[in-house]
């Protein structure tokens, strides 16, 4: 079975940081997209940043975090991490994990999140005021 256990949220102060980090099992890392989303109370969820195999478009960030936040991979440990600065009250949610076997592109997923194949169970971060 595929799992995907993220973790590192909490509670930061506005202008801090914080690192997610997803661990996969059960995933084999040839076609895929993996990503970050996440839910605001009384929001939709929302795709935060994505990136793939595809080599013409492998990464994505929303416009909203653009500049602030970085994903990155551990191949070793089959995980993907977001680093994420400068962060704001806005960026308080659950952040999510996800992953889908595709050859098409990061931004392609990142937007049309509710075809992932695997998710995980959210992270909580707030960012106080």
């Amino acid at each position: 079975d595929v799992q995907l256990q993220a973790s590192g949220g909490g509670l930061v102060q506005t202008g801090g940081s914080l690192i997610l980090s997803c661990e996969v099992s059960g995933f084999t890392f040839d076609n895929y997209v993996i990503g970050w989303f996440r839910q605001a109370p009384g929001q939709e969820r929302e795709g935060v940043s994505c990136f793939g195999s595809n080599r013409i478009d492998k990464t994505w960030y929303s416009d909203s975090v653009k500049g602030r936040f970085t994903i990155s991979s551990s191949g070793a440990r089959n995980a993907v991490n977001l680093r994420m600065n400068s962060l704001k009250p806005d960026d308080t949610a659950i952040y999510y994990c996800a992953v889908k076997t595709t050859i098409y592109s990061a931004k392609y997923y990142c937007s049309h999140f509710s075809v992932m194949d695997h998710w995980g169970k959210g992270t909580q971060v707030t960012v106080s005021s």
